[in-house]
């Protein structure tokens, strides 16, 4: 009779632990849902086209690709240095928003050429204000004054 005993509490044991393990594994993977959903929602929500037809994205490839032409080889090496503090997994889509401010600049003020100073201040307002922090130790590093962007680093 102990044996019958024996047997169903650990049954029971197990069962409560398999269910345990259920539950967990169910919270985890609603969990990675939820957080990649919020993600993609995102995406989606940069992708919709604004009152002029275009969307963020579209904007932003545009002004990438109206300006290629006047990034030379140091330029680009400055700003993968720039963006070299983002985790590599979001470095692409941080290196593309920041070109992308940098190119606005730039048609803007018809700038013929990249300079240093449209490079930063795109860098800076491209940038959250939330990483402003690492911003300003990365300018730091790279020995650049900021005195004359303080007004966008406010």
């Amino acid at each position: 009779m102990w044996f019958l005993a024996t047997i169903s509490i650990g049954v029971t044991y197990m069962s409560t632990g398999f269910f345990l393990f259920i539950a967990l594994w169910t919270v985890f993977l609603i969990s990675m849902f939820a957080i990649g959903g919020y993600f993609m929602f995102r995406k989606f929500l940069k992708r919709l086209p604004k009152e002029d037809g275009k969307s963020i994205l579209d904007w932003q490839e545009y002004y990438i690709s109206q300006t290629k032409h006047l990034w030379t080889p140091k330029q680009k090496e400055f700003l993968e240095e720039l963006v070299s503090p983002v985790p590599e997994l979001f470095r692409d889509v941080a290196r593309e928003k920041i070109a992308g401010k940098i190119g606005e600049l730039a048609l803007s003020e018809k700038a013929p050429v990249m300079t240093q100073d449209l490079i930063v201040r795109g860098y800076i307002i491209a940038t959250p204000k939330r990483d402003h922090k690492w911003l300003v130790k990365k300018l730091n590093e790279k020995q650049i004054d900021l005195s004359p962007y303080r007004s966008l680093l406010g």
